[in-house]
């Protein structure tokens, strides 16, 4: 996909919201790359925190201990040449962090309320230029409500299990169908959490994306952002 070069100094923030594996990634990246704008994602922020608290065996269940590691938590997202790249505190752990049981961990973490409050404020940081894409699980109600564009994706528990062994099935053993359980309970312990939990912002587009192409998706996406943007003008 090429960048769509835009003589016009009206950048928007856009923010995309959804469950796992309804495609928010892959979609955020290339809406970026065609936009020129910076990707951001948050998902692998709280991966990398997960990972982190792991391998110092701190439990989310620890909220105290989570909180003091977080100080020794340094974490760079890096352009990559197909994906973004990870660093925690120098290291590229981009490939360790894609894992179903990292997964799991960075949904717990993700509700110690010292964990969100730092990354949401490196987060907004990030987003202070305009011209950023993010996605993630509140972006657009917590992170960025202020952001132009807010999306809502979505897509059947089957299609998303579908989608993440397709990208696992190389990597790991793990069945369709635990990865079918685990997208569910990771949606459950998503929308019932205490601290910002996931759900629609009321000025989000809810797009389905079950029978859908990721380039239908972009092009929808991009084509919505070039529209708005022209009628700023």
């Amino acid at each position: 996909m090429s960048t769509l070069y835009q003589q016009t100094n009206t950048r928007f923030n856009i923010a995309i919201d959804g469950p796992a594996g309804a495609g928010k990634s892959t979609v955020a990246r290339h809406v970026a790359r065609k936009l020129g704008y910076v990707y951001i994602d948050t998902g692998a922020m709280y991966r990398a925190v997960a990972l982190h608290m792991i391998q110092h065996g701190i439990q989310a269940t620890e909220p105290e201990k989570a909180a003091k590691a977080m100080r020794d938590v340094h974490i760079e997202l890096l352009p990559g040449e197909d994906s973004q790249r990870v660093l925690l505190n120098g290291r590229d752990v981009t490939q360790q962090i894609r894992t179903p049981e990292i997964s799991l961990e960075a949904s717990q973490f993700a509700q110690i309320e010292e964990i969100r409050e730092q990354l949401v404020a490196m987060q907004r940081e990030l987003a202070k230029k305009k011209g950023i894409v993010m996605d993630g699980r509140d972006i657009g109600t917590t992170v960025l409500p202020s952001a132009e564009l807010k999306w809502f994706l979505t897509a059947s528990v089957e299609e998303r299990a579908r989608r993440r062994y397709a990208e696992l099935k190389d990597k790991s053993d793990v069945s369709l169908e635990q990865l079918m359980h685990e997208i569910a309970e990771r949606d459950r312990q998503d929308e019932n959490r205490t601290i910002s939990p996931l759900r629609q912002a009321e000025d989000a587009y809810l797009l389905d994306t079950t029978h859908m192409t990721i380039e239908e998706i972009v092009d929808l996406m991009v084509n919505e952002t070039l529209s708005r943007i022209e009628g700023e003008q």
